[in-house]
């Protein structure tokens, strides 16, 4: 049985590791308010993006567009970005994503793809490197970020076309966690290179009529895609540190709310060995006096 001192020194070692998991929950809190705001932010001027586009491209033949659009014609080769965080201490929002990187990649494999993992954010390279460190091509390292993610994603989406461009993949896919709520991050895949209208964009229905364009629908999609490009990397990035933020926040609360238990738990137990032992005391002080 542990002595009073070693309770007591426990005792202080938890109530000092609760204060931590206390502060970064406040932390994390603020950041995911900001973080939170900036996600929601960027979704109107995506999903407009995402119909300019889906309305360009139902109405030409995709095979003739830009090569972003149109793609190689190939599926061989295959360009992973897994995004994730630079931190730890967020539960299982990192481990969630580098499952379904492994899962991806293990399939992809299993048909046979030639498989390049370029990743974003410290942890998911940490946790993908002891199996696939021979797939990794290039890293975006994103801790000195702080709230201004553009200049990374903008950077990130010019690479990407430039890779495309000397034919180093056919199919560029993203993966990341996308914040649901405080709770729910889920990790999911989005096609990037080439470029695909999202499921539920919204199509103008013309009626029969004919739209002439000047310039043609080629040429402002040879302008427009590589902003769409970057606008998909940056949204999923935004998107990843919301999650983050909401992650860490419920960790920490589960951390603090467990050191709370912690520390009753070891209350009680110093508690009754200090009675055991003033009992055993006084005991020995009776015996004393009745021998004399």
């Amino acid at each position: 049985m542990a002595s009073l001192k070693e309770l007591k020194n426990r005792i202080g070692s938890v109530k000092s590791t609760q204060k931590i998991t206390k502060a970064k929950q406040m932390v994390a809190a603020a950041k995911l308010r900001r973080a939170q705001e900036a996600a929601e932010a960027a979704k109107p001027y995506a999903k407009r993006m995402a119909n300019v586009v889906a309305n360009l491209t139902s109405a030409m033949d995709g095979s003739l567009g830009p090569r972003l659009l149109a793609g190689t014609g190939d599926d061989q080769v295959h360009l992973l970005i897994v995004v994730t965080a630079e931190r730890g201490l967020c539960g299982g929002f990192n481990a969630n994503c580098a499952k379904l990187a492994r899962q991806t990649i293990t399939a992809l494999q299993n048909d046979g793809k030639t498989i390049k993992v370029l990743t974003v954010g410290k942890k998911g390279r940490e946790a993908l490197k002891s199996d696939f460190s021979d797939l990794f091509i290039d890293h975006v390292d994103l801790s000195e970020a702080k709230d201004d993610f553009a200049p990374f994603a903008i950077g990130l989406g010019k690479d990407l076309a430039a890779r495309f461009d000397a034919g180093e993949f056919d199919i560029a896919t993203i993966i990341f966690s996308e914040f649901q709520n405080v709770l729910v991050q889920s990790p999911k895949t989005a096609q990037l290179i080439p470029a695909v209208s999202p499921d539920d964009a919204d199509l103008v229905d013309l009626r029969g009529a004919i739209y002439a364009y000047e310039p043609s629908e080629t040429e402002i999609l040879e302008v427009l895609l590589p902003r769409y490009l970057t606008t998909q990397i940056l949204s999923a990035m935004l998107e990843n540190i919301a999650g983050e933020q909401a992650a860490s926040m419920t960790a920490m609360d589960n951390a603090t709310r467990n050191a709370g238990d912690l520390i009753n738990k070891l209350t009680l137990q110093y508690n009754r060995a200090r009675q055991a032992q003033i009992t055993k005391e006084l005991i020995e002080i009776i015996s004393g006096a009745e021998a004399l």
